[in-house]
């Protein structure tokens, strides 16, 4: 006589399945979620770096063609002008201006990092400089704690210029 062996035996022996139970299941959601919420709570703040880091670099860029302006204008942007004339001569104030301008920024850039329109006053509010540009930050508010500023690294704790 043989012996037949069923396919989900071993060695003449039933094949035992296993299987994960519920408490396994639900430990190892919980360990994947923990582990998730850590990486986005990591994430969220680099996000956060990069758009300010980002708009601090739009900042600068744009003060340096602000600059190059005034070299080329003998005269910084007015208020009324803004930064929108960086780009556009159809911003200009006095139409005899239009001779000597180039584009500055080689594409408009309105609005910083979270869509808010860039803040330029000229003359600065702050003694001694020819001109303040800010970015309101996410809120979008002036004046509030989120506010990016061209000038911020001249700054003390203060908020006075620094020597």
């Amino acid at each position: 006589m043989t012996t037949h062996v069923h396919p989900l035996t071993r060695q003449g022996r039933p094949a035992v399945r296993r299987a994960f139970t519920i408490l396994e299941l639900l430990i190892v959601i919980g360990i994947l979620l923990a582990i998730g919420s850590i990486v986005l709570v990591n994430l969220i703040g680099v996000q956060e770096q990069a758009e300010d880091g980002l708009t601090r670099f739009q900042m600068t860029e744009m003060a340096g063609e602000i600059d190059a302006f005034r070299l080329a204008m003998k005269r910084y942007p007015t208020e009324d002008e803004g930064v929108a004339v960086l780009w556009s001569s159809s911003n200009l104030e006095n139409e005899e201006d239009a001779a000597n301008w180039r584009q500055f920024l080689p594409k408009p850039a309105p609005n910083d990092q979270w869509g808010n329109p860039w803040v330029y006053r000229s003359p600065s509010d702050i003694e001694g400089l020819p001109y303040d540009l800010i970015s309101t930050g996410p809120d979008g508010e002036e004046g509030t704690e989120d506010d990016l500023s061209i000038h911020d690294d001249m700054m003390d704790e203060d908020g006075e210029l620094s020597d």
